[in-house]
């Protein structure tokens, strides 16, 4: 084997590891869910009206920026049903016979969690309607003039979708979801409170005042929080006694070039480009991901919705615009004529 192939593998083994130990922090019901509260309520008592008619439960979408926990929501609505689920994303399913594939193989009352809903194409999300209203398939069988339609009924089952742009659903697929929820940003108290237990899961040692630091740094994502866990726990470990401190936290976020606000390397590319080389913008999105290498879906999931709720970046009709607050954070001095163009832009 190739020194390359060998580098893949070793790669790809560290990755489904760190997978694995992600899966793994997750919370497994609603005691261990912090946030979230209004969701919560909403679905626990939904939950309960269902199963005490001993019905399934509505489908259910879940939508907001990444990070936030709508995959383990979908497994705790599963598991506080009582039932099995079956988790794909919407690139998974490429044609009709996939998602049919699936259907099929359901169970009464079990979830059907598809990640990416937004990606699905035209012929699946035609495929789900029926299944969705009526809980049936429609199968053609034959070509041309013989063609027929075969009906096949379906189990009852709840579609749980999560997308990360919920205006990029066809509005008859979301208007067959009975329930609509968006997931908000973490406050650093529930942050703190997630990094403690898993930390405890861990069975790692950390200081109340370094989890809450930690929980600074987060971007008010849950998944950065468990991330940057991780990375602290590997400091402690290798350069330490085990144990988590401020001192750990605060060495850990310096190699990681994560600052005070919780911007790491990447969103100052971004703000440095719209100052550096468009002025402060406005700049048109597939522009500014041309210009820092990145993916415009990247820009637009992970980067934007942060920056744009501390007040970094704005949106205009032309394109992004950096604010006076990304000017002081990074330290940089604006002229009068870039001060007039961003009043005037904004």
């Amino acid at each position: 084997m190739k020194n390359t192939d060998m580098q893949r593998v070793v790669e790809a083994k560290a990755e489904e590891q760190e997978e694995k130990l992600y899966q793994s922090l997750r919370a497994q019901d609603w005691r261990e869910f912090y946030g979230q509260e209004k969701i919560k309520k909403a679905l626990r008592l939904a939950i309960t009206a269902a199963k005490q008619r001993k019905e399934s439960l509505e489908h259910i979408l879940l939508y907001g920026p990444p990070g936030l926990g709508k995959t383990t929501l979908a497994h705790i609505i599963a598991k506080e049903m009582g039932v099995n689920i079956r988790v794909t994303s919407g690139p998974a399913l490429e044609r009709a016979g996939d998602i049919a594939s699936i259907l099929t193989s359901l169970e009464s009352g079990d979830v059907l969690f598809v990640d990416e809903i937004h990606r699905l194409n035209r012929t699946v999300e035609e495929t789900i309607y029926p299944a969705m209203e009526d809980y049936c398939l429609d199968v053609v069988l034959g070509k041309g003039p013989a063609a027929r339609t075969l009906r096949l009924d379906l189990p009852k089952f709840t579609l749980v979708g999560a997308t990360t742009q919920v205006g990029n659903l066809s509005a008859p697929l979301r208007d067959r979801f009975g329930m609509v929820h968006r997931l908000e940003f973490y406050e650093d108290t529930e942050l703190t409170e997630i990094i403690l237990k898993a930390a405890e899961k861990l069975k790692t040692q950390i200081s109340n005042e370094a989890a809450r630091l930690l929980a600074g740094r987060s971007r008010k994502t849950a998944r950065v929080a468990l991330k940057l866990l991780k990375r602290v726990r590997d400091y402690a470990q290798v350069e330490g006694d085990g144990g988590i401190d401020v001192g750990a936290v605060e060495e850990t976020l310096k190699i990681l070039e994560v600052d005070k606000l919780g911007l790491d390397k990447a969103d100052r590319r971004i703000l440095l480009a719209i100052i550096d080389k468009y002025e402060g913008g406005p700049v048109g999105l597939n522009t500014l991901a041309a210009s820092t290498a990145e993916d415009v879906v990247t820009i637009e999931d992970m980067y934007e919705p942060f920056l744009l709720r501390i007040g970094m970046l704005k949106r205009t009709n032309r394109g992004r615009v950096a604010t006076k607050k990304a000017y002081e954070h990074l330290r940089i001095r604006q002229s009068v004529s870039q001060l007039n163009l961003i009043s005037d832009k904004t």
